[in-house]
């Protein structure tokens, strides 16, 4: 018999509370226990925000524990639930998805009580702890491939109240980027679950390639600028500085924004994130493997656009993405 899933202590509590969700063993593994942190002073926004979904994002667990350090000092209001590290075996693993199943958490949301440990675990945030709050904040980062711009992002939402919601507090981050992702594929995201239960839901890609103090500290300002417009916590709103620019755009990527190799060879990038390309314009040239076989191949941009990841100049395969753009929303 399957055991259900449940926390080892009353998130009602007041004050700072710390445990564990429960994740039931499985036919693959014993029973998983997941560290909880509940900060509750009261009336007022109820918030979740989680990380290490995938084990090869290591922003996300770095700014969730520099939370414990200051919020429970600085919070005035509501009720806040920390998950440091969704996705433990990936994270020990240092893989994006579980080494215990294969599966990529992000793809299996709601989950199943009887499934692999992914959906265990998706089946145990959906039932335990969505329920409890109305905003998530999920801390990824890019993965270490890629170069991205510090970014809030969600994907269109066809609710437009809910849409102007979460854009809204999207934006309140003050995040280089506010990207709305139409991606080709969004079946078993966490976020959109938890969009198509009315809460209003952030994907914060805190960057991408290697953990570095300045995109911790963007990070982290950048969390503190949401938890102030959420009103769980006073002070000024800081830009904070990517590229020695403080600035935010709302973007908009489409499936087509996800430029493709065409070959297998070596990526090489001619431009930088965040760079304001034209239509024609070299993103990057793919070498082939055997220089004497043939010749290298541009990736051109297909529209004016601006640069929001690249991929690090590495090994790509046939088919395999090398750079994201995106266009400006007119909101």
């Amino acid at each position: 018999m399957i055991g259900a899933p449940h926390l080892t202590f009353a998130l009602d509590t007041p004050g700072v509370s710390k445990g564990h969700l429960v994740v039931p063993k499985g036919a693959d593994s014993e029973a998983l226990l997941l560290p909880v942190l509940s900060l509750n002073k009261g009336e007022g926004p109820r918030l979740l925000v989680t990380a290490g979904c995938h084990g090869n994002e290591l922003e996300g667990p770095i700014v969730a524990r520099r939370l414990l350090d200051w919020l429970p000092d600085a919070q005035k209001c509501g009720k806040v639930i920390i998950v440091p590290v969704l996705n433990p075996p990936a994270a020990q693993a240092w893989s994006r998805n579980s080494p215990v199943d294969g599966l990529n958490l992000n793809r299996v949301f709601p989950g199943r009580a009887d499934g692999p440990l992914s959906e265990r675990i998706a089946d145990a945030v959906s039932r335990i702890l969505l329920p409890m709050v109305d905003t998530v904040f999920d801390l990824h980062g890019f993965g270490p491939r890629w170069e991205f711009a510090p970014a809030s992002t969600t994907h269109p939402i066809a609710d437009a109240d809910l849409m102007r919601k979460t854009l809204q507090v999207a934006e309140a981050f003050k995040l280089p980027v506010t990207l709305i992702w139409d991606g080709p594929d969004t079946r078993g995201m966490f976020d959109t679950w938890a969009q198509s239960q009315g809460k209003v839901f952030i994907c914060a890609e805190l960057g991408g390639g290697t953990v570095d103090s300045d995109v911790l500290m963007i990070a982290e300002t950048a969390v503190r600028n949401a938890l102030i417009s959420l009103g769980i916590i006073e002070g000024e709103i800081v830009w904070p500085t990517f590229r020695q620019q403080r600035s935010s755009r709302t973007l908009r990527t489409l499936p087509s924004d996800l430029l493709k190799s065409p070959a297998r060879g070596i990526f090489e990038p001619r431009c930088s994130v965040l760079d304001e390309i034209k239509q024609g314009d070299l993103i990057g040239i793919v070498h082939p493997m055997d220089p004497w076989s043939s010749s290298s191949t541009d990736i051109r941009a297909p529209s004016t656009s601006i640069v929001c990841g690249l991929r690090s100049g590495e090994h790509v395969d046939a088919d395999e993405a090398v750079a994201l753009i995106a266009r400006p929303v007119n909101l």
